[in-house]
């Protein structure tokens, strides 16, 4: 299980990706976004949050979820953000994308023991190395798994 030995450190492999003008547009349509600048534009930028499809491009034997040791069973999404420098990627562009630890620290839950909340930082840089976005994810761990399991 993770601990703060882990605090600032990357973890999991780096992933590539090239942002896709027909993913843009699949993503758009799965989102229910009828913005013509997503669904028509020939050189469109993607939507925001469609950073989050970078999951799909990843080994999935390799996620920073196994490299933390983290139990699925116990694991709940406690918030995302994403920040740009700039506006969001463009079809064409190619992105690396590196996961690290930015904080970790427990809580006292109400009905499952200690929970321990895990802050990743996932860095997406172009082709230059710029940093063109970061998305910033809350993973909850909880003190049990829940009954029934």
């Amino acid at each position: 299980m993770a601990d703060d030995a882990l605090i600032g450190k990357t973890i999991g492999s780096p992933v590539e990706m090239v942002v896709e003008r027909g993913k843009i547009r699949e993503f758009a349509r799965a989102t229910m976004s009828r913005n013509p600048e997503y669904l028509d534009d020939p050189e469109p930028f993607s939507e925001p949050t469609y950073l989050t499809s970078v999951s799909f491009w990843g080994d999935p034997s390799e996620t920073p979820i196994k490299e933390l040791g983290i139990d699925l069973k116990r694991l709940l999404h406690g918030g995302q953000s994403y920040t740009f420098y700039g506006p969001p990627p463009a079809a064409g562009t190619k992105l690396t994308a590196r996961s690290r630890v930015e904080d970790i620290f427990e809580k006292e839950g109400k009905r499952g023991g200690t929970m321990k909340f895990i802050v990743m930082v996932q860095e997406f840089r172009d082709h230059l190395d710029e940093l063109r976005a970061e998305a910033r994810s809350t993973l909850i761990v909880t003190g049990q798994t829940p009954e029934g399991s």
